[in-house]
């Protein structure tokens, strides 16, 4: 056999070969899905924004509602899927969302409660007391 199309050092070389052809189909099972016939799922009804891919034609039939895009992060999802899945942009945007999304849930956190208020200006005075000493011992 010639080296340059011996690929069988490669691992899982061959899985997609029709099945007279790949090297371990007498020692396969037989696929546990044949035979197997199910309904598609009923389309779950819209109640917030739902985001998919531009590579599909429509949204699935189910599918998460417990945090729809919202804010900044919310803008930045929406430009992420204008673009196709295979984008890096896209990624770059959904984990840069990701960042934002967190940094608007701690905004909301100090803004709706007294106690997390009162902890973030706490950590700010601490933060700003150990910069002044910092700068104290400079000078």
């Amino acid at each position: 056999m010639n080296p340059s199309t011996d690929h069988s050092h490669v691992p899982d070389w061959g899985v997609d070969l029709d099945p007279a052809k790949r090297p371990a189909v007498p020692m396969e099972q037989p696929s546990r899905l044949q035979g197997v016939h199910w309904d598609r799922p009923a389309q779950q009804p819209h109640t917030v924004e739902v985001l998919h891919s531009i590579e599909r034609p429509g949204i699935t039939p189910v599918f998460g509602t417990s945090v729809p895009p919202s804010g900044v992060s919310g803008w930045i999802r929406r430009r992420a899927f204008r673009r196709s899945e295979s984008d890096l942009r896209h990624w770059m945007l959904l984990l840069l969302a990701d960042r934002v999304n967190v940094a608007e849930g701690l905004v909301d956190d100090v803004r709706r409660s007294p106690r997390t208020r009162a902890a973030a200006f706490g950590v700010a005075g601490v933060a700003l007391a150990w910069w002044l000493l910092r700068q104290r011992r400079r000078d």
